[in-house]
């Protein structure tokens, strides 16, 4: 602070970015597509402050979060507050939007792409407004079409487009993740240039997933030995590495509120671990994982 398709492969001149200085204005919206639309640019162009809580199967924890832009770089640092001290930093290109293509219409921005996308698989619905955080918020809620997807519910930052809650729940209604946003501070909108991404290649593993559910794209830029696959929410990451002793045990297991799937298989003389970790139901998983295949 997700039919049969093979993934998407990318071109490297056609990763999307976009720029901060094009960001909508922070006008009262009046669809969910555009409060889509202006949560995508806030999430890359505002740096703040913040508090929240993380509730799932693992139990609360409370975080800090930090967002800046500094020089066209995002830097996030998330701080969990209990338990051992642990901090994690990430660095990334701002205004780079690595997880899908922007469309073939240069009229078309990549965060309008995204939202399109989403909405091809998503029945997306805008609430009425509340509040979170002491602070006026949307709420959208994003239906899966199919079976294939969990359910998601947003509540976004008026005046921001700042993403304050998200709740995960399955099909039957049951909660599996609550991340909220508890205190917002010094909310700032980054005024500076977003430099052009460097092109990044899709790394040539001998290896593919040959079933994924409908939507799901290729991300590029993933180290050897892994892909990851988004339909724009949710995300799947897919790991072979040889087996080693011991390895891990095949079949399902649970990662938090994620799923893991593990395959052992043997391409001639070699013996293979496959491991998928997402937010997805088990047997989605599981077949995506046993769909891998070496060429």
């Amino acid at each position: 602070m997700s039919t049969c398709l093979l993934p998407l492969h990318l071109k490297a001149d056609s990763y999307p970015s976009l720029s901060c200085a094009d960001a909508p204005s922070q006008a009262p919206f009046t669809t969910a597509h555009e409060w889509l639309v202006a949560s995508v640019y806030a999430g890359h162009c505002f740096e703040f402050q913040a508090r929240a809580v993380s509730i799932d199967a693992i139990g609360v924890r409370t975080l800090a979060l930090s967002h800046r832009v500094r020089d066209g770089v995002r830097q996030q640092v998330v701080q969990h507050l209990d338990g051992p001290s642990v901090s994690v930093e990430r660095r990334s290109i701002a205004g780079h939007l690595a997880w899908f293509p922007a469309g073939e219409s240069d009229s078309v921005s990549a965060p309008e792409a995204w939202a399109e996308h989403v909405a091809e698989y998503y029945d997306i619905t805008l609430q009425d407004k509340t509040r979170v955080a002491e602070r006026d918020a949307v709420e959208l809620r994003f239906s899966p079409i199919d079976s294939q997807r969990y359910h998601h519910a947003w509540w976004i930052d008026q005046a921001t487009g700042l993403l304050l809650k998200h709740v995960l729940s399955d099909a039957q209604g049951r909660v599996l993740e609550t991340f909220q946003v508890t205190q917002l501070r010094s909310p700032t909108a980054y005024s500076g240039e977003v430099p052009r991404p460097t092109d990044e290649q899709m790394l040539d593993q001998p290896w593919q997933a040959t079933w994924l559910p409908e939507g799901f794209v290729e991300q590029p830029g993933q180290q050897s030995g892994q892909r990851v696959y988004s339909d724009g929410l949710a995300a799947v990451s897919v790991f072979v590495s040889p087996a080693s002793q011991p390895a891990l045990e095949e079949g399902l297991h649970r990662v938090g509120v994620s799923n893991a799937a593990v395959s052992l298989i043997d391409v001639g003389d070699q013996s293979w671990q496959l491991v998928g970790i997402g937010e997805l139901p088990v047997e989605l998983l599981q077949r995506i994982v046993q769909s891998v295949q070496f060429e």
